[in-house]
């Protein structure tokens, strides 16, 4: 009986903290990666929430969601997504929502070359311009942003990208919701992680990401917290 429990244990404790790794394991890999954003370490009650494989049709929906509830976020553009939905990104944009660099295609970012990530990177960068003009900001954001496909990561990468002038943003609340797509199940996962400062990252181009958000959204303000971009969590100061 112990055998069994203890293989149970080996198998479901490490993937129980990939499901919900805690502060303190995000931590380390803030302090082993100090230039990848993974939270930001502040007091007050903010809180970023961004969304990946931006925009599709489900992106006004979120954009309308948000402004109910007085939000804003960090949209991580996919740059062959834009087309027909251009007019949706400008909008974001005049609502006071933030455009970030998710590379050309949905896939996984770490597994392509340097120079064709560059050449991605560098594509959806002028389109977000592009939009920032379009939108009455030609100054275009004031931060970078990148997230690569799958969120993972490399040294050569992270030398890439930050040369590029870009920081690598990922995040430390993630209800896996690119997989798992019963919204209750990861409403209640970022209600159970979020803590002052936390990243969330969801995703755009699911049906399912609007429940899980009209659920989030009135509980967080319920619960005192602001919704801002990765820009504006980023301007609040740090705890010393």
């Amino acid at each position: 009986m112990f055998r069994y429990i203890l293989y149970a244990y080996l198998v479901l404790g490490p993937l129980y903290l990939i499901y919900k790794p805690p502060r303190r394991l995000i931590a380390c890999f803030r302090r082993r990666w100090p230039d990848v954003l993974f939270y930001h370490p502040i007091e007050q009650k903010v809180i970023a929430l961004t969304i990946d494989d931006a925009p599709s049709a489900h992106t006004s929906k979120i954009h309308r969601l948000l402004q109910c509830h007085h939000a804003t976020a960090t949209f991580f553009v996919i740059g062959s997504q834009v087309d027909g939905h251009r007019d949706d990104l400008v909008d974001l944009v005049r609502g006071g929502n933030e455009l970030a660099n998710h590379a050309m295609h949905d896939e996984r970012s770490r597994s392509l070359s340097d120079t064709v990530l560059a050449e991605q990177i560098s594509s959806v960068e002028h389109m977000i311009r592009d939009i920032y003009r379009q939108a009455g900001q030609p100054d275009a954001p004031k931060n970078w942003f990148f997230r690569p496909g799958s969120g993972f990561f490399s040294t050569r990468m992270r030398k890439l990208v930050g040369h590029m002038g870009y920081q690598l943003a990922l995040g430390d609340v993630y209800p896996h919701d690119a997989q798992i797509r019963l919204a209750s199940l990861n409403a209640k996962h970022i209600l159970s992680q979020v803590k002052p400062g936390s990243i969330v990252v969801c995703h755009d181009r699911r049906e399912w990401t609007l429940p899980m958000l009209s659920v989030v959204l009135p509980e967080l303000r319920r619960r005192g917290y602001r919704v801002v971009t990765l820009s504006a969590l980023l301007r609040e100061r740090i705890y010393q």
